[in-house]
């Protein structure tokens, strides 16, 4: 992908708080940001929020760590989600049941 790299772009880590802290630099078009009408700051943070709406999603993060990966507070995290199609509270059929079963419509 010679000439797509953008050599001043690369994902920042998490706050120091986080102990053995780790960096993914992603390679993509320099187009790619402005084919979705975003900064390469916006579009990373973007990336990043994508990623960790996605492996809370696939039940890999709680929401908090999900948060940490984006580093956005657990608030925030959870009224994005959301805006990228997953549900804040993902419950199977049976906590629906036992958070709900007395419930009637």
């Amino acid at each position: 992908m010679a000439g797509f790299v953008r050599e001043d772009f690369a994902l920042s880590p998490l706050p120091a708080k986080l102990p053995c802290m780790k960096a993914i630099k992603i390679e993509y078009p320099e187009s790619l940001a402005a084919a979705l009408n975003l900064s390469p700051e916006a579009f990373a943070r973007e990336a990043k929020l994508a990623l960790a709406v996605k492996l809370f999603e696939l039940g890999r993060l709680s929401s908090g760590q999900a948060a940490e990966l984006a580093d956005v507070s657990r608030t925030q995290f959870l009224q994005e989600a959301p805006r990228l199609g997953t549900p804040s509270v993902l419950w199977d059929e049976e906590e629906l049941k036992r958070e709900f079963g007395g419930v009637k419509g």
